[in-house]
């Protein structure tokens, strides 16, 4: 591990913060500002909307101009967006508000490849602690954003309008300590040997797997996440407590990435990301168990611990399908995927939880749990058969 690891981590931790901040009060803004109950969530799902649209132009910029200055221009997006929110909260304008979160997908996209950043960092053998480090870096967000959301939301006359503005610092602080990390040069480009055709890329057996489960994984969380704070107010419980079950969530996403990366290194990817499926149902189980604070915060820390094996696993399992000079068109697809499913999640979250209640959200998310369940048995089948290369 080296010292341009713990900067990308400390990286990781400030983009959380961000979304972080965005989740605990996009849902309440967009609900005081929308036109109707169940556009609520439409500025998170601009955000995951805006990631997902900005994933090929991503992949063309890291292609062209490295890690570092791609970074950099996420940062810089960020940090106009976060302006440009502020703005639209302190005018009352739902939809200015949804286009600045669209805007901002595009940092969204571009810090969602940290992980993969990591392990170009780490000599090969360390590759899945580098990429599990990278993320426990998450851990600030989970203290940093819903304090700054609690701390901010009354700085200025329009609610929430100072937590925008104090993402704006966390970008330009996010900048200033992406300067110092000195990425590696990307390898040198061979005439006729572009990689492999995205499609065949694709059709590998653990690359699918790894797609399905990194996306589903991500969409169950989101789903449950982002209803969470309307969830509860519509229980009357106060936004301290909102804040107090966001941060625990984001503690048990990125607590992990400690030691997930030893335990991966031990057991296997598929052994932990079948431990993140039991704990995603065991969430489930929980919330609907019952709508008191305590419910919530158990809840919650489950998805958010369920979430780290699996989304460290797939990334992790994604590594061995593709080679240096594919990783800009394999990780954009694996993005992709991620962002689609992110923005379904978000838009059905609001519509959801403000149309049909809690109990039959959490109903709903057992069926991308079994699928996830489903797909990794079927891997290790494959494995098993001798299909795939274990």
């Amino acid at each position: 591990m080296n010292r341009h690891l713990w900067l990308l981590a400390i990286c990781q931790g400030l983009f959380l913060t961000n979304n972080v901040t965005f989740i605990a009060i996009n849902g309440l803004v967009g609900l005081s500002l929308a036109p109707l109950g169940w556009m609520a969530t439409l500025p998170v799902m601009g955000y995951v909307v805006g990631g997902a649209m900005s994933t090929a132009l991503v992949a063309k910029t890291q292609h062209r101009f490295g890690r570092k200055i791609s970074f950099q221009l996420g940062l810089a997006v960020a940090l106009a967006s976060a302006l440009l929110c502020a703005y639209a909260a302190i005018q009352k304008d739902f939809w200015l508000l949804c286009l600045a979160t669209l805007v901002a997908g595009y940092y969204n996209a571009n810090a969602n490849l940290y992980r993969f950043a990591a392990a170009e960092l780490a000599a090969p053998a360390w590759r899945e602690k580098a990429v599990s480090l990278v993320m426990a870096g998450g851990l600030i967000g989970a203290v940093l954003g819903p304090n700054l959301a609690q701390q901010t939301r009354t700085l200025l006359s329009a609610p929430f309008a100072g937590a925008y503005i104090a993402l704006a610092g966390v970008a330009l602080l996010s900048m200033i300590v992406l300067a110092l990390i000195d990425f590696p040069p990307p390898p040198p480009k061979k005439a006729g040997h572009g990689g492999r055709p995205l499609r065949e890329i694709m059709r590998q057996p653990a690359f699918v797997v790894a797609a399905l489960a990194g996306s589903l994984g991500y969409g169950v969380m989101n789903l449950l996440m982002a209803a969470t704070p309307i969830a509860m107010q519509q229980c009357s419980l106060p936004f301290s407590d909102v804040a107090l079950v966001l941060e625990w969530h984001v503690i048990g996403m990125f607590a992990p990435g400690f030691f997930t990366g030893h335990l991966i290194k031990r057991f296997g990817t598929l052994p932990i990301m079948g431990v993140g499926v039991v704990l995603n149902a065991g969430c489930i189980a929980v919330a609907l168990s019952g709508v008191d604070l305590h419910q919530f915060l158990v809840a919650l820390f489950l998805l958010g611990v369920g979430w780290n094996f699996l989304f460290t696993g797939s990334t992790t399992l994604s590594l061995q399908t593709y080679t240096p000079e594919e990783k800009d068109r394999a990780q954009g697809a694996l993005n992709f995927f991620i962002f689609a499913t992110l923005a379904l999640s978000s838009f059905a979250s609001g519509v959801l939880v403000t149309t049909r209640g809690w109990a039959l959200l959490n109903y709903g998310s057992l069926v991308p749990v079994v699928l996830t369940g489903a797909a990794l048995v079927w891997l290790r089948t494959q494995h098993r058969s001798g299909r795939v290369s274990s």
